[in-house]
């Protein structure tokens, strides 16, 4: 399972610029499932240079695999690729839905860069918390 986001104000295409976005959709998605876990909405901001508006933006997408965003500054990118977050840039026919499923494929097939490190990231993650507990409950190596 890895979470993404996607910048959009309805929530069934990606249409936002990341630094004036006013909101973000947040999903799980499995190779077989997408769900929507939460939805965050920000004022509106002008596209003005200010650099505090990226802060709670990007603590939000906390957690998340990726952002698909109509545009992005390289200091967003920068902030985001620092928390582990890719940044992904699509048009706005771009539908939601049709990305969940993009998505969701390359999960089972592999292929996109970002996907499968987020994955092996996960992996990763899952098999030293195994590890830890294993030593927790005594087992020695």
């Amino acid at each position: 399972m890895i979470k993404v986001a996607f910048a959009s104000t309805d929530r069934s295409r990606v249409n936002q610029h990341f630094g004036a976005a006013e909101g973000f959709a947040v999903y799980e998605i499995t190779p077989e499932n997408a769900t929507l876990v939460g939805v965050a909405e920000f004022g509106e901001e002008a596209m003005d240079g200010n650099e505090d508006k990226l802060g709670a933006k990007v603590d939000f997408l906390e957690g998340c695999a990726a952002v698909y965003v109509m545009a992005i500054g390289a200091s967003a990118i920068k902030k985001l690729l620092a928390k582990g977050i890719q940044p992904i840039r699509v048009d706005e026919v771009d539908a939601i839905d049709d990305l969940l499923l993009e998505i969701s494929k390359a999960m089972t097939e592999g292929g996109v860069a970002w996907i499968d490190r987020a994955l092996a990231a996960q992996a990763k993650a899952k098999s030293e918390d195994r590890f830890a507990s294993m030593e927790e409950e005594g087992w020695e190596g």
